[in-house]
């Protein structure tokens, strides 16, 4: 990262994605697992017989966190990835 304005760009982006991220894992883990868990309960997974509120609380939060973590590092490396070529352009001109 060559200067202040691209290193400003990244910290806000990443901030963003950070707050976009965590704002999913906490609606399918609270809102999901907890809020419209009795909601949830009236549908069944299929071939389970488990009900879909009870795997959201268990499992579904859980398995989102791991998922959205795969994702944030996906999204980080395009992120800096993006920024470095942007850096290298600035650097490259006379």
């Amino acid at each position: 990262m060559g200067s202040s304005s691209s290193a400003d760009r990244y910290w806000r982006a990443n901030l963003k994605l950070l707050a976009i991220l965590l704002a999913i894992w906490f609606t399918v883990s609270f809102g999901f697992g907890i809020l419209l868990r009795d909601t949830l309960d009236t549908i069944r997974i299929p071939g389970t017989g488990f009900k879909l509120g009870f795997w959201f609380a268990q499992q579904g939060s859980i398995l989102s966190f791991v998922v959205l973590v795969f994702v944030y590092a996906k999204l980080m490396n395009r992120l800096d990835d993006s920024i470095e070529d942007e850096s290298d352009e600035s650097e490259s001109r006379p």
